[in-house]
């Protein structure tokens, strides 16, 4: 099957946050704000509502709401990736076809459950959603956050649903994205979900790089992808371990705590937390400064 012509997608891809205000309703302002610097910067796409944005903790309508306002402020200068993930079949369906109608390049769709789905109800679930839409769809695995550890047996599986043309691999195992390349060979399009992984992926083959860093470090972000792109191998991995200590602690605090505590401390504004998230205690937040300053990037000054 040839998978590209059925990938819109390369590069960094750039998860935004979704900022609450003081009585925790998204505020869309803010949340336009923060997408428009990701697109000035230079992120090769833009996908709200991931982990990121805890999708799991918004309503329909704030979905749709966040849907539009992506849509509205990239208006076409980079390609939009939307998450529409849910329990059921039949609201992953209606997100879908809500994201495709608001002008969606593509939806991203994670495995959802409670009680742990079999492989055949996964691809029944891919493949219903596949046949109500016609734009592209990425098949997300974070076992982490979904429930669900899709197997890469089971990835080649949803591969073969026509919509299905790409895969986000979160698990941490690199050695999954070789033997997606050995058994589909190199047109599958598989994008790194793990910001450790960075540098690696990029080696086995990775498309692009699906992350909530640009957030924060969007210019060393991009910065190692085209040095991969270019075969600098040197410059890459100078690059990767300079950012590697901030890409560890953002996700082991928690990407939407971590990134709106950072975007505070870079004065653009992260916007509050929907309960039940905190925000970063003052030793966290403390240490989060001192990371972003050892990379020499201005920050205002924090007092514990």
């Amino acid at each position: 099957m040839n998978y590209m012509n059925k990938v819109p997608f390369k590069g960094v891809i750039a998860y935004a946050i979704t900022p609450f205000d003081d009585n925790e309703n998204i505020d869309i302002p803010l949340f336009k704000k923060q997408v428009e610097r990701l697109v000035t910067v230079g992120a090769h796409g833009i996908a709200p509502l991931g982990s990121t944005g805890v999708m799991p903790y918004l309503n329909d309508v704030e979905k749709e709401a966040l849907t539009e306002a992506t849509i509205q402020q990239v208006a076409g200068r980079v390609p939009t990736l939307v998450g529409v993930s849910n329990l059921t079949t039949s609201k992953t369906i209606y997100h879908a076809q809500f994201a495709e109608k608001a002008g969606a390049t593509a939806v991203m769709i994670i495995p959802m459950s409670y009680w742990k789905l079999t492989d055949d109800e996964i691809v029944k679930h891919y493949d219903a959603v596949a046949s109500k839409i016609s734009i592209p769809i990425m098949a997300y695995n974070n076992p982490a956050t979904g429930g669900v550890d899709m197997s890469p047996e089971l990835l080649k599986r949803l591969l073969e649903i026509p919509n299905v043309s790409m895969i986000k691999e979160s698990t941490g195992d690199i050695q999954r994205m070789h033997y997606l390349k050995k058994e589909l060979g190199e047109e599958v399009a598989f994008f790194n979900g793990s910001n450790p992984l960075a540098l690696s992926a990029f080696s086995a083959g990775a498309r692009g790089w699906c992350t909530a860093a640009p957030n924060l470090i969007p210019e060393l972000n991009i910065a190692l992808y085209e040095a991969v792109q270019n075969n600098d191998l040197k410059k890459a991995q100078g690059l990767f371990y300079k950012q590697m200590d901030l890409l560890t602690f953002i996700l082991a605090k928690g990407l939407p705590r971590s990134i709106k505590a950072g975007l505070d401390l870079l004065g653009i504004g992260g916007g509050g937390l929907k309960s039940p998230l905190k925000p970063l205690c003052a030793n966290e937040l403390a240490a989060l400064q001192n990371l972003l300053s050892a990379m020499e990037i201005e920050v205002y000054e924090y007092e514990a």
